[in-house]
């Protein structure tokens, strides 16, 4: 595996950062998670990439590739506004508030890099349990609505809060995260809807955490590219397969992934 790692290096990367998009973007189309779980390690651990340019590159990244589905689930009513709001108002303070301590002068880069290593490996098992988790907690709820949803105010600012600072160090959390923690705090919420509040919430969160990121020059454009490249058309070959293979084992699949890359990262801390 090391020799595969370091071969990376020497190798033309953009074909391989395409094929590594395609497989994400393939991951993503059939579970519907995995983009920031996935790719921010892949560009640290198989290609050497800074971690915080990593990281600001793959939230553009999501911010792009989400946005796609934002106004489909909109026109569906897939969208909680209420939710959507107090998870904003928590998430989007906390991303300015942890851009403008990462823009200080007296941050050590090499000490942020160590630190977005540690924060990143901790998040990566985190999502590993919350992915295969999700299904579980989705089919405790009812198919319909039978009462208006309450928000949680409190609550719900709060979580995020810690989305808003997960997200725009690690670039994970929005997902898998996202869908079993509001999954567990609305029980009465139907799937769809938990799905679709979760993803338009991840745009306006990706896309500013991605631009506070873009303007402290850790957005490399031409990974965005190889991304995109690859990506794109993953995620429509893997949105047509839905169905041919067990969504059970494609999440477990996914959770060893993300394991295994929290290691790797682990290690080179």
């Amino acid at each position: 595996m090391d020799a595969l790692i370091s071969g990376l290096f020497t190798a033309d990367p953009f074909p391989l950062i395409a094929a590594g998009g395609f497989v994400i973007g393939f991951l993503v189309g059939m579970t519907g998670v995995g983009a920031g779980a996935l790719t921010t390690p892949m560009l640290i651990s198989g290609f050497g990439v800074a971690p915080a340019v990593a990281v600001g590159t793959d939230l553009v990244f999501a911010s792009v590739t989400k946005a796609s589905a934002a106004w489909r689930h909109h026109r569906l009513g897939n969208v909680n506004w209420g939710i959507l709001g107090y998870l904003a108002a928590g998430s989007l303070l906390a991303t300015l508030v942890t851009l403008a301590v990462l823009n200080s002068a007296t941050i050590d880069t090499d000490a942020l890099a160590a630190s977005i290593r540690k924060v990143l490996a901790v998040a990566l098992v985190v999502s590993a349990i919350a992915i295969p988790l999700v299904p579980v907690l989705m089919r405790k709820q009812p198919d319909l609505e039978s009462r208006a949803v309450s928000a949680r105010p409190i609550v719900t600012v709060l979580f995020g809060v810690v989305l808003g600072v997960l997200v725009t160090l690690t670039s994970v959390g929005a997902g898998a995260i996202g869908v079993a923690v509001l999954t567990a705090l609305y029980p009465s919420l139907i799937a769809r809807r938990v799905v679709g509040t979760d993803i338009v919430h991840a745009i306006p969160l990706a896309a500013l955490s991605g631009a506070g990121h873009l303007s402290m020059g850790n957005v490399e454009f031409g990974l965005l590219g190889a991304l995109l490249v690859g990506s794109i058309p993953g995620i429509l070959l893997g949105s047509r397969l839905i169905g041919i293979i067990p969504d059970w084992l494609l999440r477990l699949i996914l959770s060893v992934v993300l394991l295994y890359a929290a290691y790797l990262l682990a290690m080179k801390g």
